[in-house]
């Protein structure tokens, strides 16, 4: 039965430890979105840290276009950091969760 938990306990820690690599390797991966035919480039991190936003001159004279592309492309950029940290996650929980079943 203590064996059970023993392992039950270490095997919890690891899962722990791979969701923390993983938040760690979430750092590293870039994504890029863009909107209006390239016109904003975005790129940030999976774990949702903005790295680049690149503006093409043509929309500085168009305030609110340059703020509709943003948003299109800062909101597509996130759902895909969303659906990587998702991915990561369940991948590093399953690791250290195989309880041998």
């Amino acid at each position: 039965m203590f064996g059970d938990m023993s392992k039950m306990m270490s095997q919890l820690q690891d899962a722990k430890k791979n969701v923390e690599e993983a938040k760690l390797r979430l750092n590293d991966i870039l994504i890029e979105s863009n909107s209006g035919n390239g016109l904003i480039n975005i790129t940030i991190t999976a774990s949702k840290q903005v790295k680049k936003i690149d503006v093409n001159e043509n929309l500085l004279s168009d305030k609110e276009a340059l703020e509709d592309y943003l948003i299109l492309a800062l909101n597509e950029a996130i759902t895909k950091a969303d659906k990587i940290q998702e991915q990561e996650m369940a991948i590093a929980a399953k690791k250290g969760m195989d309880f041998g079943l």
